[in-house]
């Protein structure tokens, strides 16, 4: 193998594209090539690396062991082309680039509206994010893939630095015509009988809530566990039970009153949000911009929005 000499960029871009889409024809469609010419380009991939980087499975394909290896390298060096670019910009003065932002999924419901306000005072900042849960963000933060990302804790598990971004309460939220939704800080055995309606076992949003089960010395009755904020929304809204959500996720239900929360001790269940970047990460102009943009707007913007609806225990 001599990959200075045989590989090409361009093959490195439609390998990790087509990995992503796990399609050769989902990857011509965003490369703007057929499907012959993104196969072929992915062919003298593998004679060059002498080894298979897909197999077939169904309708498209799914990487191998050395195509699961060599797409995090790809990522890699993809990203640091993309650093370099970047900073040549930023050497030539103009206020430009492209600034690439994970978000894990409960912070999809407010974080679109805060890159628009930041995408409208940098016009020249092409602002990309991307949508997925804790372990696929940390994954991109070391592929260098992206720049930054907003989630509810700080990662120990890699080489990262966080900083607090604004306050981010989780509430008990219940159908509308809950028999609890006028009650005052009751406590959670007038719950005994619920269902208690949880994300999968290892989301932020389960630990939320094993750990308020837990200071409460508490077990639910039933639980169900469901794979998103909005099955477990609409199953609220169904009469199947409460849920213990992220009070960012509800702006919509909560204007609309299709769900009630409910004054339960102890909660709302504060946590914070943070925006997260590699230690070995060197932000550019646009990076370092638009972190310090959420670090000054979002907990005001944040609070602007959901005050009115949080219910807080009185200092008495």
């Amino acid at each position: 193998m001599n990959f200075v000499r045989t590989l090409t960029l361009r093959q490195l871009q439609i390998f990790v594209i087509a990995a992503r889409h796990q399609s050769y024809a989902r990857a011509a469609e965003e490369l703007h090539l057929t499907p012959p010419a993104v196969s072929m380009q992915l062919k003298q991939l593998e004679d060059n690396v002498g080894l298979p980087l897909f197999e077939r499975k169904g309708r498209g394909v799914a990487l191998t062991g050395a195509g699961e290896l060599l797409v995090h390298h790809a990522l890699r060096v993809l990203g640091e082309i993309k650093d370099a670019e970047a900073s040549l910009q930023a050497l030539a003065g103009a206020e430009s680039g492209l600034l690439s932002v994970g978000l894990v999924s409960t912070a999809k419901y407010f974080m679109p509206r805060l890159l628009a306000k930041f995408a409208q005072e940098h016009p020249g900042v092409d602002v990309q994010f991307t949508v997925g849960n804790r372990s696929v963000l940390l994954q991109k933060l070391q592929d260098n893939a992206v720049d930054l990302a907003v989630m509810g804790r700080i990662p120990v598990e890699i080489e990262a630095h966080g900083e607090p971004m604004a306050p981010h309460p989780y509430v008990l939220v219940a159908p509308a015509d809950h028999p609890l939704r006028h009650a005052r800080r009751f406590e959670m055995h007038e719950l005994r009988n619920e269902t208690f309606l949880l994300r999968e076992d290892g989301s932020g949003s389960y630990l939320v809530a094993e750990e308020m089960f837990r200071n409460h010395l508490f077990t639910p009755k039933r639980t169900i566990s469901l794979g998103s904020n909005e099955t477990i929304k609409q199953a609220v809204m169904a009469g199947m039970g409460v849920g213990l959500l992220s009070l960012h996720t509800l702006p919509l239900e909560l204007k609309t009153g299709e769900v009630a929360i409910l004054d339960l001790v102890g909660t709302p269940v504060e946590r914070t949000w943070y925006v997260v970047h590699m230690n070995t990460k060197r932000l550019l102009p646009a990076g370092v911009h638009f972190r310090r943009f959420l670090l000054d707007e979002a907990a005001a913007a944040l609070d602007a929005e959901f005050a009115p609806y949080l219910i807080r225990p009185s200092a008495a």
